[in-house]
């Protein structure tokens, strides 16, 4: 009975958790119309853009607080929670890349790590494995790359604010690629092992 009420619970769709998943997804094609309609001759919306990612940000941290804290965790939600990171950081690379903000060799970096990830998921998948839920270290890298592109994206602009945002931007930047590569190696080494295991086994 037990197991099946756990089975129910992870099957549950419409829970809060899942909505502000739902609703970070629905701000990236939001996000990345407001930080390029200066390129197409549009008024700047920088703060727009930036209230959208300051809000992603923190529906990030309690859509996993609350899905722990009221037993919401479900199978939707392990699903949602690290595409609208991965989306949200696709969407501002291209975004802050287009715009000249970010340098293309970052760019560059950070899509090859997530085009890594997506060589690791299909390889579990082809070998009958779901993905691995995102560990600690994947949440920090990410953390650390949200809190740089807004700080980023003010630090176009003139004056000692935007002269601060470059620096503590550029700070967390560093940090979150290099967080970001290393939650990818740990996880291709437990693909690996993985796979590995279940190639013995058989």
């Amino acid at each position: 009975m037990e197991v099946q009420d756990r089975k129910s619970e992870e099957g549950r769709v419409f829970t809060i958790p899942n909505i502000l998943s739902m609703a970070r997804l629905v701000g990236v094609p939001v996000f990345l119309w407001l930080i390029l309609w200066p390129v197409f001759h549009g008024p700047n919306l920088d703060g727009w853009a930036l209230l959208v990612l300051a809000l992603s940000g923190v529906s990030d941290y309690l859509d996993g607080k609350l899905a722990r804290r009221w037993n919401q965790v479900s199978n939707l939600g392990r699903i949602l929670d690290p595409a609208a990171d991965r989306l949200y950081i696709l969407s501002t690379l291209l975004g802050l890349t287009w715009r000249g903000i970010l340098p293309l060799w970052l760019t560059a970096t950070l899509l090859a790590r997530e085009l890594l990830l997506l060589v690791m998921v299909w390889l579990l998948d082809r070998h009958g494995y779901a993905p691995p839920q995102v560990n600690f270290l994947g949440k920090a890298a990410t953390f650390n790359l949200m809190y740089a592109f807004p700080l980023l994206l003010l630090s176009d602009g003139s004056g000692w604010i935007a002269s601060l945002a470059a620096i503590f931007g550029w700070a967390f930047a560093g940090w979150g690629t290099a967080l970001y590569w290393w939650a990818g190696i740990l996880y291709v080494v437990q693909v690996r092992r993985l796979i590995k295991a279940g190639t013995a086994a058989a």
